[in-house]
């Protein structure tokens, strides 16, 4: 686009000559912000719907030259083109990220399985010491127990063996 058409649109689009505004462009649906996603949609929408020609078969630029018209219309393909392009690769781009995000999300879930059976065989070990341990200490009160009737016994047999000598001494 040449200063002259843009200068040539915004002097079309001047406050003055708002009354002169084609209907179909629909001003009142223009979006508020000019670097909104729904701009660019408004933009191209309008572009394509309303820039190749008026109500009356003349071009909305008011350009006179069918050379710079049909620059115009080449320009107006390629932006297009490139726009395109970048939404094409902003959709690979984002194909792309939603993989490794899912390539991220099942290598964690196959960590954490593998952290679940690491740690419910430590458990098993854990259990299985535990038993025994506990089955030895049975053993040991046990053989405690038995010792200590044994220490009883021992210490009667001393007894009497101490009050028959004592016995016989008289």
């Amino acid at each position: 686009m040449i200063p002259a058409e843009i200068t040539g649109y915004f002097q079309y689009l001047s406050p003055e000559n708002l009354t002169t505004i084609p209907a179909e462009f629909n001003i009142i649906d223009m979006p508020s912000s000019p670097t909104s996603s729904s701009s660019l949609n408004y933009l191209t929408e309008l572009i394509n719907n309303n820039y190749s020609s008026s109500s009356n078969g003349q071009d909305v630029m008011t350009s006179n030259n069918s050379t710079s018209d049909e620059d115009h219309h080449h320009n107006h393909r390629q932006s297009i083109i490139i726009l395109d392009e970048r939404k094409q690769r902003r959709m690979l781009s984002n194909r792309e990220s939603a993989r490794r995000s899912r390539m991220r999300k099942q290598r964690h879930l196959d960590e954490l399985w593998s952290q679940v059976i690491r740690l419910r065989n430590e458990n098993n070990c854990l259990i299985d010491k535990l038993n025994s341990v506990l089955e030895t200490q049975d053993n040991v009160l046990k053989e405690n127990s038995k010792l200590k009737e044994e220490a009883s016994d021992l210490r009667r047999l001393v007894c009497d063996l101490k009050s028959n000598k004592n016995n016989n001494s008289f």
